[in-house]
């Protein structure tokens, strides 16, 4: 078993958040399940193989306060994070540009872009506070930080700036012993990507159903990158099905 590791999961109540905590839980690591909803919380820790290796927490990503509380009660509790990850997102509103509105945009930049600043900011504080100081924070990234779907103007330009973002925050980590990266996922089956199993439009617009993967396998990759050494950087992972159309998209 490797190391016991204090890990922040945001939007850890569905989906890949959900799979990830499962993960940390059965490789010996205490996950802070941290999410909007606290009864979908609730069945992510449940689903724990270890009842006492996750905690629920509510908390907004969108909400500076917010994000203060959270850090606060886990350094209160803990007195360190030794990983984050910035899973929480959303992928807004499928139309064309001009059908977008405001609200709908601020809506997914505030989650997929502001929410992870704001832990990656607070993050940064505590682990240059401790003792050791040092640690690793993965930002949720996307295909969609390479190539975008179709429609999904908010969603490709939040995650563009997600890589933005990680490259920025992983040179300021550098002289801190904090290592970040991002994993660039595609087709994890989540309800995120329900609709993409039946069919998805692309970008000849025809709509084709495309081969999604088990969150669970992402999971895995994630336990094994945080159980790295902080001096082993993962800049940045892909991770997706084999047969979905990302190389050679258009």
């Amino acid at each position: 078993m490797s190391e016991r590791k204090i890990v922040l999961v945001t939007g850890a109540g569905t989906g890949l958040g959900r799979a990830i905590t499962v993960a940390l839980s059965a490789a010996g690591h205490h996950v802070v399940a941290a999410g909007r909803t606290a009864a979908t919380l609730a069945q992510t820790v449940s689903a724990a193989p270890d009842p006492g290796s996750a905690e629920a927490v509510t908390a907004d990503v969108t909400d500076a306060d917010s994000v203060r509380e959270l850090f606060e009660h886990i350094e209160r509790r803990w007195s360190r994070l030794d990983v984050l990850i910035n899973n929480a997102g959303l992928f807004g509103p499928s139309q064309p540009i001009e059908q977008v509105e405001h609200e709908q945009w601020r809506q997914v930049i505030d989650t997929n872009l502001t929410g992870s600043f704001l832990c990656a900011q607070a993050a940064f504080g505590l682990m240059r506070r401790q003792d050791p100081a040092g640690g690793r924070i993965i930002n949720n990234g996307s295909i969609s930080a390479h190539v975008p779907r179709p429609y999904a103007v908010a969603y490709t330009a939040s995650k563009h700036a997600v890589t933005g973002l990680t490259k920025a925050l992983a040179l300021e980590g550098r002289a801190h012993g904090i290592a970040v990266g991002q994993i660039d996922i595609g087709n994890a089956a989540t309800d995120l990507t329900a609709g993409i199993a039946a069919g998805a439009l692309q970008a000849d617009g025809t709509v084709r159903p495309e081969p999604t993967i088990d969150a669970a396998d992402v999971a895995r990759l994630l336990v094994q990158t945080i159980d790295l050494p902080l001096n082993t950087a993962v800049p940045f992972l892909t991770v997706m099905a084999t047969g979905m159309p990302y190389i050679g998209r258009g």
